[in-house]
């Protein structure tokens, strides 16, 4: 066979060891292949669990540090429910405490204060703490029958427990 512009062509049929050779380059070159395409996989895969460990990490800085700042101010809260509980003379300046303490109340609530409900429910010590033991023949045994100091969860854990007086039978 000529080509066309005159040059001749050699066709020459490769030997036996150059087609082992070149087998074996190419075995070589896949084994590789496969080999940075594992690397580039585990390397995806890594990144991916750091991605995620670190928006955990911020999500629980956050939480805590969120937590931090309410039970901070959790002190004035009751501060608040103490000057309510006062009776005063001027109607205008209760009305204005008690609206303070209920926005106060409402943003603490918006970042995630839960107060716990302890007045006619049993005793729990997860979110009691029972500072006295009161006879009652009216309540039942071990229900909790008045609170010294409100108990507050954070997001479903527990902030501060409830200071309560439970029941016991004379």
């Amino acid at each position: 066979m000529t080509p066309p512009d005159g040059a001749e062509v050699s066709l020459e049929i490769p030997s036996e060891t150059r087609l082992q050779e070149t087998a074996a380059e190419r075995d070589r070159l896949a084994a590789e292949k496969a080999d940075l395409q594992d690397r580039l996989l585990r390397q995806i895969a890594e990144f991916d669990n750091f991605r995620r460990r670190t928006e955990r990490d911020r999500v629980e800085f956050y939480q805590t540090a969120a937590a931090n700042v309410v039970r901070d101010l959790l002190p004035v809260l009751d501060d608040f429910e103490r000057a309510l509980k006062v009776k005063n003379a001027d109607e205008n300046y209760a009305k204005g405490v008690e609206l303070i303490y209920n926005r106060f109340l409402e943003t603490l609530k918006k970042l995630g204060l839960e107060p716990i409900e302890a007045v006619g429910r049993p005793f729990d010590p997860n979110v009691h703490e029972a500072i006295g033991r009161v006879e009652s023949a009216e309540a039942e045994d071990g229900t909790v029958i008045s609170e010294m100091q409100k108990g507050y969860n954070f997001r479903s854990k527990l902030l501060r427990p409830a200071w309560v007086q439970v029941a016991v039978k004379p």
